[in-house]
């Protein structure tokens, strides 16, 4: 057999790194400024309307025992708050501690979020449409970009993941025995700061496999709605509505006509009338499952509280299931802030995928000499990143100039 040669100092050369190394190392490097970002956004996203709550007073209210107002009184009250401004949507609290929204149209054009309180029907507070929840959803979403063109952007990212899956797992071989593989600091070793950052990455990125396949599924099926793969939507019958808003009673009214149609859907949303002729929109949680609220709706027309039309999610095609399903699966919506918790926690260990890479690399350079003495550990990790960080970097930027015009926009400026 033949030998392999030797180095000066007696030193065997080390196997070359394969192919599968090389793609998962260059993507990893090359694409971290921008993955971190859009990572971090969605991370935050899972849970931006418990930052909206940290954030802002009006939201918050004090749970109560005794039974909650109705829809029609929240409806009435944010009316005589704001009596020249069209009601548009009502939507329950998430949580007991959250304040009901209801989102209003002033004449201006501009969109308004008012707070009630769900026991009281208290109007705590009237704010802007964009808040921490839109901008986040927005930035991670598009990039505030037209959806046209930021969604494709950012859904690559999902293509991305992929292909780092695929090759960090053909790079790690016997990778099923590093499941149960803790990560150990060894003190006193050289390198062991690489070492240990290697041996983190791959503990953590095994034990996210099944969370990396839900979001690269999730994040591809967005980019297929852009091109044109986007689910049929339900019919919508057209009313003739008058100038009158029904609230108070009268709202009530047209509620329990809707869950006498459905008597299994949970209310948690209702639309009122529009210009292009909509009815009373209801809709809810009902058998169906990993469905938005949209999927169980009924129409009723405001007129004479006729049921207009009742779907369900379970009578939703195979298409528009798929359709259904990847927000609540994408964001961990569909079991409350039990499920939210854990897409965000495992939402930061994929962050931390990420910017452990770049950790890996900058360790491994900062052994070599020639390196250290060129340039400082920044410089060197900048000077990495290549070509790549110039538009990574650009994106950002575009995404952060564009806010401003978004508020202006929501606040009909």
């Amino acid at each position: 057999m033949a030998r392999l040669p030797v180095q000066a100092g007696g030193k065997t050369p080390k196997k070359g790194r394969s192919p599968w190394w090389w793609v998962h190392h260059w993507l990893g490097l090359k694409l971290a400024i921008f993955m971190t970002f859009v990572l971090a956004t969605g991370t935050l996203a899972t849970l931006s309307n418990e930052i909206d709550w940290l954030v802002d007073p009006a939201q918050r209210v004090m749970p109560r025992d005794t039974p909650k107002a109705s829809w029609g009184d929240w409806a009435a009250a944010v009316k005589a708050a704001e009596p020249e401004a069209t009601i548009q949507y009502l939507v329950a609290p998430l949580e007991p501690w959250f304040a009901a929204r209801v989102v209003i149209e002033r004449h201006d054009g501009g969109l308004r979020i008012a707070y009630v309180d769900p026991w009281t029907s208290e109007v705590r507070g009237v704010h802007g449409w964009f808040n921490v929840n839109r901008f986040l959803r927005n930035t991670h979403r598009h990039l505030m970009m037209p959806v046209a063109i930021g969604v494709p952007i950012v859904g690559s990212m999902a293509l991305v993941l992929l292909i780092s899956m695929i090759t960090g797992l053909a790079t790690y071989k016997k990778f099923w025995r590093g499941f149960t593989r803790l990560p150990q600091w060894r003190k006193g070793r050289q390198g062991e700061a690489r070492r240990f950052t290697g041996d983190l990455h791959r503990f953590v990125g095994l034990w996210s496999i099944w969370f990396l396949a839900l979001i690269i599924v999730t994040g591809l099926w967005y980019v297929v709605e852009v091109f044109g793969g986007r689910a049929p939507p339900e019919p919508r019958p057209q009313v003739v509505t008058g100038a009158a808003q029904p609230v108070g009673p009268e709202l009530d009214a047209l509620i329990a006509r809707a869950q006498a149609a459905d008597p299994e859907l949970r209310v948690s949303g209702v639309s009122f009338p529009d210009k292009k002729g909509r009815g009373v929109l209801v809709v809810g949680q009902a058998r169906a499952i990993l469905v938005r609220d949209r999927a169980n709706a009924v129409w009723v027309d405001p007129r004479d509280g006729k049921v207009l039309l009742a779907s369900r999610g379970e009578d939703l095609s195979l298409h528009q299931r798929i359709s259904e399903a990847a927000d609540p699966l994408h964001f961990g919506t569909f079991g409350g802030l039990a499920t939210r918790l854990i897409w965000f926690v495992f939402g930061l260990l994929m962050t931390g995928l990420s910017v452990t890479g770049v950790m890996i690399y900058s360790l491994r350079m900062a052994r070599a000499q020639d390196e250290t003495r060129s340039r400082h550990g920044l410089a060197r990790l900048w000077v990495s990143f290549g070509p790549a960080a110039y538009p990574a970097v650009g994106l950002i930027l575009i995404s952060i100039a564009l806010t401003p015009g978004a508020v202006v926009a929501a606040a009909g400026g």
